[in-house]
């Protein structure tokens, strides 16, 4: 049972970061591509911004690639774990913790999960 529950986990979460990097990268899913995202992380003071768009979709991308599959998860552990932390530090850390002030509550449940599937390994069912 404890392999098919990190399956789960690491399908969910993998999965909806392959999506998030999507719409960064590409525009996917309603997302604003790379000019669009750029553009918003210039305004909050993060520069060249289509670069920044670009890193943090593409960390988004793999890391969720590399988690959803099984495959160098503490990889993709760590491409999680660092977008995460750049969003707190630059967006939601001084909203508080709470989700519904915009705060980084939802975000340290995503780098919970991705660490503690990290450290628990990523189960039987993977990709290689």
């Amino acid at each position: 049972m404890m392999d098919t529950g990190l399956l789960i986990i690491r399908l969910v979460v993998g999965i909806l970061f392959i999506g998030h990097g999507a719409q960064k990268l590409f525009g996917w899913f309603g997302g604003y591509g790379l000019k669009g995202t750029g553009g918003w992380l210039e305004s909050i003071g993060m520069k060249p911004g289509v670069f920044m768009a670009f890193l943090a979709g593409a960390g988004e991308l793999v890391g969720g690639l590399l988690f959803a599959a099984g495959v160098f998860t503490w990889a993709g552990a760590a491409l999680i774990t660092i977008t995460m932390l750049v969003a707190i530090f630059t967006v939601h850390g001084k909203n508080g913790l709470w989700s519904t002030q915009n705060g980084f509550e939802y975000n340290l449940v995503l780098i919970a999960a991705a660490i503690g599937v990290a450290l628990s390994g990523p189960g039987a069912y993977t990709l290689f």
